[in-house]
């Protein structure tokens, strides 16, 4: 299959949150690229249900049905985890089934990627606590793509309207962060943040580090992790041909970045970079992992349990999360 005729796969994400709804919604519009979904059938055709949406569900057990298939836009075509869901599923409730399915679509639509028989990866949100009650300990999808694609190193990476922010470490506890921050993981950080710009179509991206410690430490007054780890790496990336500076305070770097003189920030820990992100508008924002084999992107959101099956769930994270998959496979 050509490149541009390969699909995007879409993961369901947790059933009983508002991934299904928020597929069915994305599916409603025209689609840039064609997709194909990986998860439970049943909980998709239940949302089509309950949107009176004019969609056919067909399920397909190879993406070379997909290729030989009528691909009309009142289609969505399901690649199904096995076993099936109950259809008496209960929405907005952590489910170890629904965490499951989860997980094993998650892991199908890799397997195919690593194949090259998708394009990238889209993923609609999955929950965590499902996913540990059904006994998988992965802190979130991050960590289960790196692992099972066997990527060196990966990066987390959200992008809106108004900024990108990548993140140093990820899912750890704020009282780990310090010792995890090291010279080499910061470069590789740095690196990663230099390759997805250009990937974004940015050609000579100017980079900007964020301190770990208030005002970045003010020369050692309030920590030294700023001084012996950060600022020696970022003299090792300029030596790579790099533009990046810092580290900048943490409290301004953004407002700094918004306002154009940066075109991508390096947080040192979640809540860091996260928190300007959310704040600016979660409806509309992208995660992406830089360093996987393929592109993989996700919504900026969680699965909204208490909203899952009221038909209100805005999908427009996830048509741009779908959207720029496209934008970046193509290049």
């Amino acid at each position: 299959m050509s490149s541009k005729n390969r699909p995007i796969a879409l993961t369901l994400g947790d059933a009983a949150g508002i991934g299904p709804e928020i597929i069915v919604k994305l599916h409603m519009s025209s689609l840039p690229a064609p997709c194909v979904v990986y998860g439970d059938t049943g909980a998709l055709r239940r949302a089509a249900a309950m949107l009176n949406a004019n969609t056919e569900i067909v399920e397909i057990s190879d993406i070379a049905q997909f290729e030989a298939s009528d691909t009309r836009t009142n289609r969505i075509f399901v690649k199904p985890t096995r076993p099936a869901l109950p259809s008496d599923l209960s929405l907005g409730q952590v489910n170890a089934l629904a965490g499951r399915c989860a997980y094993d679509a998650l892991c199908m639509a890799i397997d195919d990627a690593m194949k090259a028989t998708v394009r990238g990866i889209v993923t609609a949100p999955l929950n965590k606590e499902a996913m540990h009650e059904a006994g998988i300990s992965f802190p979130g999808h991050t960590e289960i793509l790196a692992q099972r694609s066997r990527a060196e190193h990966v990066s987390m990476m959200l992008v809106n309207d108004h900024l990108r922010v990548i993140l140093v470490t990820i899912h750890e506890a704020l009282a780990d962060v310090p010792k995890l921050i090291t010279q080499t993981l910061e470069i590789k950080t740095i690196a990663q943040a230099h390759a997805a710009c250009q990937q974004l179509g940015i050609a000579a991206p100017r980079i900007a580090v964020a301190g770990l410690n208030p005002h970045a430490s003010e020369n050692g007054k309030f920590g030294n992790e700023d001084l012996t780890v950060i600022r020696p790496a970022i003299a090792q990336a300029k030596a790579l041909g790099i533009n990046v500076t810092g580290p900048w305070p943490g409290d301004t770097i953004f407002m700094r970045a918004r306002r154009g003189e940066f075109d991508v920030v390096v947080a040192q820990y979640h809540d860091q970079g996260l928190i300007p992100i959310k704040y600016l508008g979660i409806d509309e924002g992208i995660n992406t992992t830089i360093g996987l084999p393929f592109v993989r992107t996700s919504v900026d959101h969680g699965t909204a349990f208490d909203i899952a099956g009221k038909g209100i769930a805005n999908p427009s994270s996830l048509k741009a999360a779908f959207t720029l998959a496209c934008d970046m496979s193509n290049k």
